[in-house]
């Protein structure tokens, strides 16, 4: 049985990065029949499930690829408080732009290739996922970049970068380094140090009953009457 001409010409969402060339080598190497059985399974995820949106906005930490036209690529960290990135809906995630450096090299890519990834990597659960897109730079929206502005966090930004999702791939957990941000370890540190001084002031309370109940007079004992015959 031959497959349809409409078979044949339907792209899989993993041929955002499995290229002819990525194809070639993963024939060459062996892997590609395990892609093709997931390409005909349906690819890669293409939106925004609630797994996928709590993960997002609990990260404090991104990476963002861009490329210039001519294909020299660059990536750019971003970081902030948890909730800094937001999902809008399943196939938008944005993010106020702080201000930096002001090389605005990622600007200047978006601003001829749109094409960008987010790489996020979470090392305490020792986690990361790759979304592919496409993203732009909107610089005349303040009360967009006020709304995703985080309450309370002391930065400026003037700017809002959007992420449209074409696909994404979650990777598993080898080789990642598992790691625990500082401020949770301060966290659990302080509470610990509490739960000891709770539990030293409750062992001197305890000791100070003891020694009151020992020394307290105890009543005489009254000797039973010796009956002589």
């Amino acid at each position: 049985m031959t497959s349809s001409p409409a078979r044949a010409l339907r792209r899989s969402s993993s041929d955002i990065a499995f290229s002819a060339a990525v194809k070639a080598v993963q024939s060459r190497r062996g892997s590609r029949s395990a892609y093709a059985r997931m390409e005909q399974a349906g690819g890669w995820e293409t939106v925004i499930d609630d797994d996928l949106r709590d993960f997002i906005e609990s990260m404090t930490s991104v990476f963002l690829a861009t490329a210039s036209a001519d294909g020299q690529p660059y990536v750019q960290h971003r970081g902030g408080p948890p909730g800094f990135l937001k999902v809008l809906d399943e196939q938008t995630i944005a993010f106020a732009d702080f201000k930096g450096n002001r090389q605005y090299i990622t600007q200047g890519n978006l601003g001829e290739n749109p094409k960008a990834q987010l790489f996020l990597l979470d090392y305490t659960a020792r986690r990361r996922i790759k979304i592919w897109g496409t993203a732009r730079v909107i610089d005349d929206d303040p009360e967009l970049v006020d709304a995703l502005m985080p309450h309370g966090y002391r930065a400026k930004a003037d700017q809002a970068i959007v992420f449209k999702v074409a696909a994404w791939d979650g990777n598993c957990s080898q080789h990642i380094p598992q790691q625990v941000d500082a401020g949770v370890v301060r966290d659990l540190l302080e509470q610990r140090d509490r739960r000891i001084a709770e539990l030293e002031a409750q062992v001197r309370s305890d000791e100070g009953s003891a020694r009151v109940t020992r020394e307290r007079p105890q009543p005489a004992t009254e000797m039973p009457e010796i009956l002589t015959t």
